[in-house]
């Protein structure tokens, strides 16, 4: 999704229009203005939900949830909040904030972490201005953020690989049980490569390995799973390449180093936090449209805070 069409709304509820055929022959179709009246009545209205009734309904289709030890949780905002509009983003920014104030919407769902650490704890920064600025904003515009991380990794697919398999048109690739390894026919890793960047609308990305290799085999681990998981991930799987959205240098990449350097045939190609996951907010939205569809939601790409030179 790129910034140009990363705000898509959610369209509005059709409206059915009665129409009552009340001649038999002369003058035709003929609306009685009492017949239209009753109609009226039988139009169903938008229904209206709070914050906590969209995560309750989110969390029910979710198995095992809700998860006792869990980040997902309200970072601003009250769950009675009567929902105005919801919007969809991998971080809560204050740019990101900004601009669902401008749209009228009072719910953000977020990815990932909103004040700068993953259990969004914020004692150790209270005094910050950049802090309190956006905590100011949220209270002054009422806006509750709810965290959506856990939970939409354990839905079934998980919510988030779906959601990049999907914009990478990689779904046929995928296992069966096990989405995150995929089987490709012979394919060179630079055109991988190139297809990644052009469906994730990434500038520029790093790699290990020889552009050339020929991949059939891959492990993809979107976000920061942490290089424990990866490092296990490759030995288990034992792929050709690691495609994943972000590492520790010292450690995943020093493994791949060690690796070629014994002889193995693999590589590493490393995307980038918000590019490996941007999808799985925009699966969200779907989400909302499929199961909310009274309530207005917008994707906001809140694009990379990282650029290269």
């Amino acid at each position: 999704m790129t910034p140009e069409n990363s705000l898509s709304s959610s369209g509005n509820q059709s409206r059915r229009k009665f129409i009552y055929n009340a001649a038999a022959v002369g003058t035709g179709m003929v609306l009685s203005s009492s017949l239209a009246s009753h109609a009226a009545l039988l139009v169903k209205k938008p229904e209206s939900y709070t914050v906590k009734q969209i995560i309750d309904l989110f969390i029910k289709q979710v198995p095992g949830a809700p998860f006792p030890d869990t980040v997902d949780t309200l970072k601003s905002g009250s769950p009675d909040t009567v929902v105005t509009g919801v919007v969809t983003t991998m971080f809560a920014t204050i740019d990101v904030i900004r601009k669902s104030i401008d749209l009228g919407a009072n719910f953000i769902i977020a990815h990932e972490p909103t004040f700068y650490n993953h259990l969004d704890a914020t004692n150790w920064i209270k005094d910050d201005d950049v802090l309190r600025y956006k905590m100011d904003l949220l209270n002054k515009h009422g806006i509750a953020v709810w965290r959506n991380h856990d939970t939409i990794h354990r839905l079934k697919p998980d919510g988030v690989t779906k959601g990049v398999l999907e914009q990478l048109e990689w779904q046929q690739y995928a296992g069966r049980d096990i989405p995150n390894i995929l089987t490709f026919p012979q394919t060179h890793l630079k055109d991988l490569i190139t297809h990644a960047k052009e469906k994730l609308h990434i500038e520029k990305v790093r790699f290990i390995g020889d552009p050339n290799q020929s991949c059939t085999r891959v492990l993809f681990m979107p976000g920061a799973p942490g290089g424990t998981r990866q490092i296990q991930g490759i030995g288990s799987v034992k792929p050709d390449v690691l495609i994943c959205g972000e590492i520790a240098e010292w450690e995943t990449a020093e493994y791949i180093r060690d690796a070629r350097a014994k002889g193995d045939n693999i590589s590493l190609v490393v995307l980038g936090h918000i590019a490996s996951e941007e999808p799985g907010s925009a699966f969200m939205l779907q989400w909302l449209k499929d199961n909310v569809p009274s309530v207005k939601a917008t994707h906001i790409y809140c694009e990379n805070s990282l650029t290269f030179i």
